[in-house]
């Protein structure tokens, strides 16, 4: 087995940051890597991984309840309609991280999605997002064989800016491809593969 590989308690075989809180094995066995489609689930993956962003994903992960109720369900029409006092209100809000430029960007998001969904029609996130999913590749042997940028990342992050939203780039991109489905970055011999 490889070493970035260990065995669960029941036995199976997973990436090793994926065992190291039983968050990460639920996170890690039931989503990540799994396509999620629809312009709200994809919304807040967006947003999720722009949070995420400087820290680790599982503070986000821990507080992704907290961002479902502040951030009405990600329903791209009501954070759009957010104004100074839900900015102030988030701010104030433990349930999340209260990073500024964050919220900004979350609230300039849901405005860019709907001017998409205007242009596009519903389904205009999903359609531009998969759009840039890569053709299957061999799953990676180590977690150094795992790459932070692709060029199809670099391509969603412009395109995503194109369209107006912020605090996407290729990084942030990539991420959310890989929590998004559109790659499958488990190891080659991991269970959830």
């Amino acid at each position: 087995m490889a070493a970035d590989l260990i065995d669960g308690p029941d036995g199976r075989p997973r990436c090793s940051w994926g065992m190291s809180t039983p968050d990460y094995v639920t996170y890690h066995d039931d989503e990540w890597g799994r396509p999620v489609h629809g312009d709200v689930a994809l919304f807040e993956r967006l947003t999720l991984e722009a949070f995420q962003s400087g820290l680790s994903w599982l503070t986000i992960l821990r507080k992704r309840d907290g961002f479902r109720a502040a951030f009405a369900g990600f329903d791209p029409a009501a954070v759009a309609a957010f104004g100074p006092s839900d900015e102030a209100r988030l701010m104030q809000d433990t349930g999340i991280v209260r990073n500024r430029a964050k919220v900004t960007a979350a609230i300039t998001n849901a405005r860019a999605l709907l001017a998409l969904q205007d242009t596009d029609g519903h389904g205009a996130l999903d359609r531009l997002i998969w759009s840039f999913a890569p053709a299957a590749r061999p799953a990676p042997a180590s977690l150094a064989d795992v790459p932070a940028t692709t060029p199809e990342s670099v391509a969603l992050a412009k395109a995503l800016k194109r369209a107006g939203f912020v605090f996407v780039g290729p990084t942030t991109a990539y991420a959310a491809m890989q929590a998004c489905g559109l790659v499958n970055d488990h190891l080659a011999g991991c269970s959830s593969r």
